[in-house]
């Protein structure tokens, strides 16, 4: 196993989600979601829905500006999605 290879891809990972504090942001919402109420169902629903965005955005953290409303919907940016100029795959 390439430990330094696996190292790289684990800090780019960090870097891509806003850094050591976003992380620490994430787990503490992921924590604080699996602690409260509700069915595993609406948990594992919560969670997903926290993780789409880096860092905490539970009650105690600021809202973001650049989230639209509940049922409306706004372009948002996929770091996933191909980039313009580049190979589609298809």
């Amino acid at each position: 196993m390439d430990f330094k290879s696996l190292q790289r891809k684990a800090k780019q990972l960090i870097d891509k989600r806003g850094g050591t504090d976003s992380v620490k942001e994430d787990a503490q919402e992921l924590m604080n979601i699996a602690k409260g109420s509700g069915s595993v169902g609406d948990k594992a629903k919560r969670a997903g829905e926290a993780l789409k965005d880096p860092g905490a955005k539970g009650p105690n953290a600021p809202a973001s500006p650049q989230r639209p409303a509940p049922g409306t919907s706004a372009p948002r940016d996929e770091p996933d999605m191909p980039q313009p100029g580049s190979p589609s795959g298809a």
